[in-house]
Formats: structure tokens, C-alpha cells, sequence
């Protein structure tokens, strides 16, 4: 698809440029910011690493494993570009330099330039220094919609930092204190994205729930909700919200993922924990009792939703007993969807100076609750056979009987979840097709296309 907002690119670009994504969509988006940036200074991106002029690492320092990944990846290019006998500019962005900062180049020397999340909106200039290509682009404006478009579905960041400085998490000294996007750029980029053929848009940030409410006019986010779905609701369109934070789930939001259509009734609410100790030790509040209500009520306000979480094993000082009580909310709960991970000691922040638990505890719960984990959300995904729904059309893929449309219906977050496999039928990505849904495989569903078919 075409880009709603950047200049196509001429047979004789400025530059050749490479995008390497590691970690989240937020992640995602920022690269697609700065691809936008490049492209619309004229320049063009390429595939391959033996075809560019510059490499862009744009990195993930969450966990350390993130981090080790992001710098093996640099590396990797770094040998790639000696190996052929080529000189290959990296320019190391986001979460890695935030994080390490000054450091960075004595430690790197293989790296141009790092250019700190914050920074990134300049990502031009730097490729233009970095390259020697001369006059310096001028910077963005103020709510310049900056984005390319890729496929149905787009994720899109309405806050940027967080203000929660949870026990276990970098973030904050990563990314900042928690600022929320004026609602006028968030509908503009959400308009533009639309009108350049987006089918599904996904609003995004460290904790969704209180945007606006440091705004000079303080706003909630379902007020936004509201207004972006009146964006959408001429195309068709769906909107979703991730990393909603218990707290955040208020009346005026429950009622609006409820009543407006454009809204899906997919509710991503990561707990971490369920043992009111554990949670105060992370510096989160809350509750077994009050997680069961929150839970429930959602159940009765919203019927036929679809429920995600997280759930962290082996936070420091977690007992055994406080790991089975986790696992048994898990299973009584039965959520759709849950994402676990085993509690990572991360440098700089308060967890890593308590006392941590044994590795070999940690992984065994760790497994267990996975264990779990798939064992729910393959029966939740099971029952969704014999449904008749709506599926986005993501992509095509290369099956064991010839080609076959790879999509997603409402209850699966694009990247998330998985995906519906529709073996017959024509289609283009962008397309929104009705599915029968007739066979189910782990997280991923076998539909059958039908034509001019109504959803009930």
C-alpha cells in the first residue's frame, strides 16, 4: 500500500537505507516514523544489507535479553558488511542508547551513530552527517503526520513513557516520564492511515488507561475512544486498545467498549500478579479479591469478550505458595489469551537489589503457568469453530496445498495471537472477507471464505 504521507521515492534515491525492528510495537511504530522521514528526504529502503548505504538498528532494552539481542543483531551487520568487503554504516536508535547512553561508543566503536529515542524524529540529519550527503533536512513539525503503510492493520502510539516505576521494569529510565499525544494528532495520523487503505487501527502505550489526564485540558481515554472511532467508522474500520492497566478500566470505559461498534470488545489488561503481597513488592496495587471483581464485571458489562493478561513467575521473595496462587486465578480465571515470562533481574532498577529467587524454581514455574497458559487459550480458541465472522486479510502464504490468505478476526490482536487460515478463495491484503471458521490448531483457525456472507 501507498504511503499517506511520504513522497515516492525516485530512480535515483540520496540513499539507500535498511530498517532492523527489535522489540515491541512501539518499537514498530517509531521505525515506521523514521522510514517515513527518510523516505520523504528522498531516499529509499531496501531489503537487503548488500544494497544499502546505511543500516538503521532501532534496538529494544527491556529485559537484558532484549539487549544482548539488539547488540547481536548490530554486530551480525557490522560482520556481514567486513565479510563482503563493504563499508555499511550502523546507526544504532532507540532503547539501547537511551538506556547506556554515553558508554555506548567506547563499548561499540562498530556503530556511526546512536541517536536515543528521544532524538529520533532527526534521524535524516544524522544519515545525511553519517553519509556525508551534504545540507541537513529540516525536522518535522510539531503533529506532522509521518507514517508508511504496510499492511491492514497499524499500530498506533497515543503516549509515550510511564510514571508507574514498577519494581521490575526499565522503562521509565528509558523512555521517560509519561506524557500523553494531543488527541488532534492522534486522529490525524489515525485519519491518514485510513485513508491510505489501514482497515484496523491498535491504540498503544506503556499504560493506555490514564491518557489524557496530563493534558492542559485533561481528557479520559474514552473520550478518545470515541472520537477516533467516528475517524474509522466511514471505512469499515476496527479499533482496538492494548495495555489497559487494571485502574484504567473505569465506568465511562467499560460503557464505550461496550456501546461503540468500532470499538472491539477485546480487553488487554496485563496483572503481572495476583497475591496483593507480590504486587506491593513490584509497587503495583491491588489484589487477588479485587482482580476477581474487576474480571467479573467485565464478563457481566461486556458479554462475548475476549480477555488477554501477563503473568511474571518469579518475581523476588515469591513463594511457592504465592506461584500456586497465580497458577490457580490463571486456571479459574480462563483467559483467552495470557503472555508469561519469567521474572528478569534488570540493572538500575529496585527488584534486582532484593532477594532473587532460584533459577531453577523460576523457570519451573515459569513452565507450568506456559503449560497452562496454552492449555486455555487453545480451548478458548477452539470454541470459536463454527462462527461465522469478519477476517482481515493480512497477507498471503505459500501452504502445503498451494497458496492460502492469512487474515485475523477481532478476538486476535495482529502480532499477538493467532491467525485464520483461509486455504480457497481470492482475496487482497486490506480486504475485510466473511469466514466460516470450521477447524481449529493451537492459536490458529481454519476458515472457509463466503462469498456475500452476513455476519449474525
Amino acid at each position: 500500500m501507498a504511503s499517506p504521507c511520504s513522497s515516492p521515492t525516485t530512480d535515483s534515491p540520496r540513499a539507500r537505507f535498511l530498517v532492523v525492528t527489535l522489540g515491541c510495537a512501539k518499537n514498530e511504530v517509531d521505525s515506521d516514523r523514521m522510514r517515513a522521514l527518510l523516505i520523504a528526504d528522498g531516499m529509499a529502503e531496501v531489503d537487503d544489507p548488500a544494497e544499502a548505504d546505511v543500516a538503521i538498528v532501532n534496538t529494544c532494552s527491556f529485559l537484558a535479553s532484549a539487549t544482548e539481542e539488539s547488540v547481536s543483531a548490530t554486530l551480525e551487520l557490522a560482520e556481514e558488511a567486513a565479510d563482503g568487503v563493504r563499508e555499511l554504516p550502523i546507526i544504532m536508535c532507540g532503547c539501547v542508547p537511551s538506556r547506556y547512553g554515553d558508554s555506548l561508543p567506547q563499548e561499540l566503536p562498530e556503530v556511526a551513530a546512536f541517536v536515543r529515542a528521544e532524538d529520533e524524529d532527526g534521524i535524516a540529519e544524522v544519515v545525511s552527517q553519517v553519509l556525508d550527503l551534504g545540507e541537513a533536512p529540516a525536522r518535522p513539525l510539531p503533529g506532522e503526520v509521518l507514517r508508511t503503510i504496510d499492511g491492514a492493520s497499524a499500530f498506533v502510539k497515543i503516549s509515550e513513557g510511564c510514571d508507574r516505576f514498577c519494581a521490575f521494569c526499565a522503562i521509565p529510565y528509558i523512555r521517560g516520564r509519561y506524557h500523553s499525544r494531543p488527541a488532534a494528532d492522534i486522529v490525524a495520523e489515525v485519519g491518514a492511515l485510513m485513508e491510505g487503505g489501514v482497515r484496523e487501527v491498535v491504540l498503544i502505550g506503556q499504560d493506555t488507561g490514564i491518557w489524557g489526564h496530563d493534558l492542559a485540558e485533561p481528557r479520559t481515554l474514552a473520550s478518545l475512544l470515541r472520537q477516533v472511532a467516528e475517524v474509522v467508522r466511514p471505512y469499515g474500520g476496527w479499533l482496538r486498545v492494548l495495555y489497559l492497566q487494571p485502574e484504567g478500566m473505569t465506568d465511562e470505559l467499560i460503557a464505550t467498549i461496550r456501546d461503540v461498534p468500532e470499538v472491539l470488545p477485546y480487553i488487554d489488561v496485563p496483572i503481572q500478579h495476583c497475591s496483593e503481597r507480590v504486587l506491593a513488592s513490584m509497587g503495583r496495587s491491588g489484589s487477588e479479591d479485587q482482580l476477581r471483581e474487576l474480571f467479573a464485571r467485565l464478563r457481566r458489562e461486556i458479554p462475548g469478550m475476549v480477555l488477554r493478561t501477563t503473568g511474571m513467575c518469579g518475581f523476588p521473595g515469591e513463594t511457592d505458595e504465592e506461584a500456586d496462587e497465580l497458577y490457580d486465578f490463571v486456571a479459574e480465571e480462563e483467559f483467552d489469551y495470557c503472555s508469561v515470562f519469567a521474572y528478569s533481574q534488570e540493572e538500575g532498577t529496585r527488584a534486582a537489589q532484593m532477594e532473587q529467587v532460584d533459577e531453577q524454581a523460576k523457570l519451573e514455574r515459569t513452565q507450568r503457568l506456559q503449560d497452562l497458559a496454552e492449555e486455555l487459550g487453545f480451548t478458548a480458541t477452539a470454541k470459536h469453530v463454527g462462527e461465522r465472522v469478519r477476517v482481515i486479510v493480512d497477507g498471503v502464504e505459500e501452504g502445503e496445498d498451494g497458496p492460502e490468505l492469512i487474515g485475523h478476526a477481532w478476538f486476535q490482536a495482529p502480532d499477538s495471537d493467532g491467525a485464520v487460515h483461509i486455504v480457497e478463495g481470492e482475496a487482497a491484503v486490506g480486504d475485510v472477507v466473511t469466514v466460516d471458521l470450521v477447524d481449529s490448531f493451537c492459536y490458529e483457525l481454519v476458515g472457509e471464505l463466503v462469498e456475500d456472507g452476513e455476519v449474525a
